[in-house]
């Protein structure tokens, strides 16, 4: 098999991806810690979480939308619940699984915390791009999204897409 190497133009467009991608994960992360004492990880859950009805989600579920691995997302939940910001409860369906559920105090908490993390998201990244740029943003992103799950390239094998059981209600 041939390497199809990185054209100059896709090089540099790689690194600059690279670039901001880690350092924007650094600036929220930052942010979210010194005023919210969580990392970026945890505002997330608590953001999903209040999106959804009765702000309670299937672990399974909640790791897939978050892309993140089912132990990091125990993990991470077991934190907040320590905190009193999100309890777990057994599934009614599944009784092997469990759900994730925001309490009033992590819904306080978020709420506390979103203003900052909405102005470090807009200063660091909406700022500096024009409308026309935020749509090409989500198209570029979207496609690459649709690609790496969609249809083949192994997208059962990633640990967050595998079959689970039913939803909890």
């Amino acid at each position: 098999m041939t390497t199809r190497w990185l054209s100059p133009d896709e090089q540099r467009a790689w690194r600059a991806y690279i670039a901001a991608a880690f350092l924007l994960e650094d600036t929220i992360d930052r942010q979210l810690q010194q005023e919210a004492g969580m990392p970026h990880v945890y505002y997330s859950i608590l953001a999903t979480l209040s999106e959804v009805p009765e702000r309670r989600l299937r672990m399974t579920e909640l790791a897939e939308g978050l892309k993140i691995t089912r132990p990091r997302l125990t993990y991470a939940v077991a934190r907040l619940e320590k905190d009193g910001l999100v309890r777990r409860e057994s599934c009614q369906w599944d009784k092997r699984g469990s759900v994730a559920v925001l309490t009033d105090e992590g819904m306080t908490v978020l709420e506390r915390a979103a203003p900052g993390h909405v102005e470090t998201v807009r200063a660091a990244l909406f700022d500096r791009l024009t409308p026309e740029q935020v749509g090409q943003l989500e198209e570029i992103f979207t496609s690459v999204t649709e690609g790496l799950l969609g249809d083949g390239g192994g997208s059962e094998e990633v640990p967050w897409r595998r079959r689970s059981s039913p939803s909890c209600s």
